[in-house]
């Protein structure tokens, strides 16, 4: 029995009053407290790094994807530096031109009839996805003759593999009629393809990953409320 005041009370009652708490429990709590800590702050570093090293490349900078203006598309991929995750952005007027992956083969011999992918959106957003060559030409009859064809040479990262065929996406079957370029690319786009990029201010924009950063750090806060 103790004494409380004037009062009298037993052991177990001041238990009751006053629980202690094992000492165990509360060094669990700030252990787990800190891990989750700790992985927070390593998904906001990867995000940062995923933000800052994703660039949005326009081919032809500001004259884009044409026959006019005799534009070099070998001298401007060769001033740039082309990594896995770039987006190589392509403007242009669907009138008038396409784009399609082909081989190497074809591309030196400007063969349209066997495209791996073909793109004709006018504003096609085309995410790397492996290194060592991509090439590009249009593939209305003349237009690669004359220019309109690029090689997009993509170095090697450490731990890079590259695929064996770059996706195919959904395009329409029909094909720009041949003609003379009339301007520059006009920036829209067709229903069948994905949705453009935003047009880039100067050659290049970071590109955050943003879907996969959110998922990682929701669950990093839920494990933290856990």
């Amino acid at each position: 029995m103790h004494a409380f005041g004037n009062h009298p009370i037993s052991t177990s009652a001041l238990t009751i009053l006053f629980p202690v708490f094992p000492q165990n429990l509360t060094s669990l709590t700030i252990k787990r407290s800190t891990m989750a800590a700790t992985a927070l702050v390593l998904l906001l570093f990867l995000g940062l790094t995923s933000f800052c090293t994703a660039t949005v490349l326009k081919v032809g900078d500001d004259k884009g994807w044409t026959i006019v203006g005799n534009v070099n598309y070998s001298s401007w991929a060769s001033a740039k530096k082309f990594k896995i995750g770039d987006v190589i952005l392509f403007e242009y007027n669907k009138n008038f031109h396409n784009v399609m992956l082909v081989s190497k083969k074809d591309y030196k011999s400007c063969n349209a009839t066997n495209p791996i992918a073909t793109y004709n959106s006018g504003n096609d957003s085309i995410t790397i996805t492996r290194s060592g060559h991509n090439f590009y030409i249009c593939g209305v009859p003349g237009h690669c003759a004359i220019g309109q064809k690029v090689d997009i040479r993509v170095e090697k990262t450490k731990g890079a593999s590259s695929p064996r065929s770059a996706p195919v996406p959904e395009s329409s079957t029909s094909s720009p009629s041949p003609g003379t370029d009339t301007g520059d690319a006009a920036g829209t786009s067709s229903s069948t393809t994905a949705a453009p990029a935003p047009k880039p201010s100067s050659g290049s924009r970071f590109v955050p990953a943003y879907l996969g950063f959110g998922v990682a750090v929701m669950a990093t806060i839920a494990t933290l409320v856990v």
